[in-house]
């Protein structure tokens, strides 16, 4: 088939009129040498505050954290940054950034596989980091998310990664950590007869799951116990649940739910145990405590699971974590668009009950512990990752967060997006008309 030159031409004119800010921003470079931010209040992420503080980072870690007054500048390149504040880079949990990127449209969306059990699907490898959210997520604050899995019974398994990279294998903090399980949901009548007409048939089909749930557990322990012949890729993946080196995430939001799906998992011999949802966690912290289980909470800005509860139960609910001793963090589940207010659902929680600091804490050191990235990121500490953030304000606080510096291991990221370049772009053209107001031409026999 013959394409004519001048629609050849026009393609690629077209091409070349494409401006730079419909492009994510390049991955920055290897840092190249020393930097050290003087003169900010220091947000350690562990609690600690610390004024008048300095931050030095090479080859990617930290160096000094501290006063000032205790800093060596010499070989640095010293950044003043008086008056504002540092801060831990920001880490969400639980998300499918870079697994769907416009939900209607089917071929932007990779966040699941056919099947209900799926222990030895790898989210990581389908995690696009020339996705158009990521830039406007790391805007506020956030740089590092952990890829999960979405749907059946056992979704597959989970990575940790940084948000600037030129591939998900250069992205990776942490590769496959853990495995996600959608614990089946209990079931009871409700007075409503057409849902009450499908309620056997409903828990037939969750006793189902149940059943393939404890046949798999059963099945990965003989495997890992070496008793096979032939190598069985669900299975083998499994492995980490029974050796704690990888976790399992329990998706699971009503009480009974927790405390069956914990049981149950501890009765198979797996380790180390997160919930995720958690909405009655504090209906069964003492449980949760007991059985050292932590949280990854969801839905502070949302409304009671119930009609009886305070309407302000998903606000101070970390608090009320917090304060029955159990380790928790905080995550955005409602849309990835609003992954960048992780810092502001924090900020919800300050205004009922939690700690400044503490809620902090959940959003970055809790979370890190979660997922077992805390000797590398999560606090501002010497030895740790350079993933660093500085605001002019409160990180928190959605009227004051102005994050103007940010690293990813060292590498000093660039803050522009589409959305701040849109922004721009307007807010000039209407100041443009405000400077040169419409003139108005009348006909003569008006």
């Amino acid at each position: 088939m013959k394409i004519h030159k001048r629609y050849i031409s026009a393609f690629i004119a077209l091409m070349l009129s494409v401006p730079a800010f419909a492009q994510v921003p390049a991955a920055a470079p290897k840092q190249s040498k020393p930097v050290l931010l003087k003169g900010a209040t220091l947000h350690i992420g562990n609690g600690q505050v610390v004024e008048n503080a300095a931050v030095g980072f090479d080859k990617g870690k930290i160096t000094y954290a501290g006063p000032q007054s205790g800093a060596n500048l010499s070989g640095y390149d010293v950044v003043d940054v008086t008056g504002q504040h540092i801060y831990p880079g920001l880490i969400h949990p639980n998300s499918t950034l870079g697994l769907n990127e416009i939900e209607s449209v089917r071929a932007t969306i990779d966040w699941r596989e056919v099947g209900d059990l799926n222990p030895h699907v790898r989210s990581v490898i389908a995690y696009n980091t020339d996705s158009d959210i990521i830039p406007t997520i790391r805007t506020n604050g956030v740089l590092m998310t952990q890829v999960t899995p979405v749907g059946g019974t056992i979704s597959g398994t989970s990575s940790v990664v940084q948000l600037d990279a030129w591939n998900w294998e250069d992205a990776i903090v942490k590769a496959d950590e853990g495995i996600h399980l959608n614990w089946p949901n209990m079931l009871i009548a409700t007075g409503n007869s057409a849902y009450d007409a499908r309620l056997g048939r409903m828990k037939e089909q969750r006793e189902e799951a149940l059943n393939q749930l404890t046949s798999l557990f059963r099945d990965a322990a003989v495997y890992k116990s070496g008793k096979h012949d032939n190598e069985n890729l669900k299975l083998a993946s499994t492995a980490g649940l029974f050796d704690g080196s990888k976790k399992l995430y329990i998706h699971a939001n009503y009480g009974k739910e927790i405390i069956e799906s914990v049981n149950f998992a501890k009765q198979h011999g797996v380790k180390n145990i997160v919930i995720v949802g958690g909405q009655d966690a504090v209906a069964v912290a003492d449980f949760l405590k007991a059985n050292n289980i932590a949280v990854i909470y969801s839905g502070v800005h949302a409304l009671p699971s119930r009609a009886e509860e305070d309407v302000d139960m998903p606000y101070k609910t970390p608090y009320l974590l917090h304060k029955a001793g159990v380790t928790f963090a905080l995550d955005y589940d409602l849309s990835i668009h609003g992954i960048r207010n992780l810092p502001f659902i924090a900020g919800t929680a300050t205004a009922y009950g939690l700690d400044k600091e503490q809620a902090l804490a959940s959003i970055s050191l809790n979370t890190a512990k979660i997922l077992g990235i805390d000797k590398q990121a999560g606090s501002v500490e010497v030895g740790k990752d350079a993933t660093i953030v500085v605001s002019s304000g409160d990180l928190l606080d959605m009227r004051t967060n102005n994050v103007t510096l940010a690293f990813i291991q060292g590498r000093k990221i660039d803050l522009s997006n589409k959305q701040k370049y849109l922004y721009e772009k307007f807010d000039n053209k209407y100041k443009e008309e405000k400077k040169t107001p419409a003139t108005v031409t009348t006909s003569a026999g008006n």
